[in-house]
């Protein structure tokens, strides 16, 4: 048997699929394989075929990731490089930098410390304080019920990030990590929430000074004047671990690692749990950073929601964000905005966030969850619908933080109202999930089959912020520009490598040709 049973020994409740296998077989049989080259490889009867095998696996966790694993997934838009990192990998780093596990054993110090504190030493010596470490660098623990009357899902997500945090200068190797757990989900395209060192170091230096809109224009021509010798320094930077990172991978060898080929683009992430002179101030490096260097497709705004001064002040960062947004035209944002939930934050915190971040200019929604309690929450879905404005759905993320999951999570609803969805991974080291983990759970979660998760993975390219044209005319009807009608042109070749977005979204075709010819192969040799 191959990938854990033949199509006639899976079981749902007991019960043998036997009326699947004849659709299955049906199927099979009417699904030729589509040449890679010419026309663009689209095959309803082929792609019914693998939508049967994934219906058939989708009561078993392990037979379903099996099938998705393989799945080309399009891109991960709503990504924080800083968060994409796993524990174990991170005290690896540090270890390797003479760190030691502090003596709460919760985190790490930097040294001198004592050498039965040696993250090896403690690592190989102490193997439940090794996982307690994990535990408390992570939500792992407390997805498995360790700790949870302590500490909600919230609170242990956020705290994680305090405990690594303070490791910092690993962002080489964190490119890398990320792009071989990327490749490993069959994504082509990362849009990575990320600064840099150099330009992360000024923004506390701005102190707490009261800020309002009227100080907005004489605030920006001081600091931008003060920052402008920053963004080269910044950009040197990006592009030392960027170097490392290919280096790490072997890119460009013919040993390179199948991460090499995943396309990497950056959002730079503003914070917002900060007085608002920090606030203004990381927003500014922002506009500029994404401004001078086209690797920084865009500006985000993190940090929590539902933080005291993240609340007291959402009216004025959409200010300062639709301020900049007029000076920089070019920037795009995807912006933060409704993550948060009935209970969470008192009812003025949930009638219009993400209508205000609509307000300021965002053509993307991260999180979008608390879209449902919104006043005007029909007519701010329309206007998403009608202006291509995609929501980043982050379900194991939404999960952990919110405690919304299920019939109760929006997903359904976004999509209800025509509302571009894609799936994203948010902070999959801290959450311990992956891409393909999001796919099993839309699809035993929240309904969807094989078509709907193709549009997901489609839209993951189309929504991005990458450079250059689309390949699609009609993305709904799947329509190629005229140039593209046949992949194999010199004309098609040359769109192509001039528009970014328009090469991955023909790959993309063709991963999902090569995907569905060898998911039928399988089933063929197994029924």
């Amino acid at each position: 048997m191959a990938g854990g049973g033949s199509a006639a020994g899976w079981r749902v409740r007991g019960a043998a699929l036997a009326p699947w296998r004849a659709v299955l077989l049906a199927a099979l049989l009417a699904a030729p394989v589509t040449a890679l080259a010419g026309p663009l490889p689209l095959d309803p009867a082929r792609e019914a075929a693998v939508a049967a095998l994934i219906e058939q696996a989708k009561d078993s966790p392990p037979a379903l990731r099996v099938m998705l694993r393989g799945m080309p997934k399009g891109g991960d838009l709503h990504n924080h490089l800083g968060g994409a990192i796993y524990a174990e990998d991170y005290l690896k780093w540090a270890g390797a930098k003479g760190f030691c596990v502090d003596a709460s054993g919760l985190g790490v110090e930097p040294p001198p410390c004592p050498a039965e504190r040696a993250i090896e030493r403690f690592a190989s010596t102490d193997e439940f304080g090794f996982d307690k470490l994990v535990d408390a660098m992570s939500t792992r623990g407390w997805q498995r019920g360790v700790g949870r009357n302590d500490a909600t899902g919230h609170t242990q997500f956020f705290r994680a990030f305090e405990r690594f945090g303070k490791m910092g200068g690993a962002t080489a190797q964190m490119l890398a990590a990320t792009r071989r757990i990327a490749a490993g989900d069959n994504l082509s395209y990362l849009e990575l929430d990320h600064n840099t060192l150099t330009l992360a170091s000024v923004v506390r230096a701005a102190g707490d000074a009261p800020v309002t809109e009227a100080d907005l224009g004489a605030q920006y021509a001081a600091d931008s004047k003060a920052f402008a010798p920053l963004i080269p320094k910044a950009r040197a930077e990006l592009d030392a671990d960027e170097a490392a990172s290919a280096k790490a991978m072997t890119c460009g060898t013919a040993a390179a690692e199948p991460g090499c080929k995943v396309a990497v683009h950056y959002l730079f992430q503003a914070l917002r749990a900060l007085p608002p002179a920090q606030v203004y101030r990381s927003l500014i490096l922002g506009f500029m950073m994404a401004d001078a260097d086209p690797r920084f497709v865009g500006v985000n705004i993190v940090m929590p929601e539902d933080a005291y001064l993240a609340r007291r002040d959402y009216r004025l960062h959409m200010a300062m964000i639709r301020f900049l947004a007029a000076k920089y035209p070019k920037v795009q944002l995807s912006l933060h905005a409704g993550e948060v939930t009935l209970g969470q934050v008192p009812p003025e915190d949930l009638k219009d966030h993400i209508e205000q971040a609509l307000d300021a200019g965002a053509k993307r929604i991260g999180h979008g969850t608390g879209i449902a309690f919104e006043d005007h929450a029909e007519d701010t879905m329309a206007r998403m619908a009608r202006d291509g404005i995609a929501v980043e759905i982050n379900l194991t993320s939404n999960a952990v933080i919110l405690g919304v999951k299920g019939a109760d999570h929006p997903l359904n609803l976004y999509r209800a109202h025509g509302v571009p969805v894609v799936l994203c991974t948010d902070d999959q080291g801290v959450l311990r999930s992956d891409m393909t983990n999001e796919y099993v759970r839309a699809v035993r979660e929240q309904g969807l089959g094989y078509r709907d998760l193709k549009t997901v993975a489609r839209a993951a390219l189309h929504y991005a912020f990458l450079p250059g044209a689309t390949l699609w005319a009609d993305p709904e009807k799947l329509v190629p520009v005229t140039v593209c009608d046949d992949l194999a042109t010199p004309a098609c070749s040359k769109y192509l490598a001039a528009n970014e977005k328009a090469r991955l979204e023909a790959d993309l075709e063709q991963r999902f040709a090569q995907f569905e010819a060898a998911r039928m192969a399988r089933a063929r040799k197994v029924s």
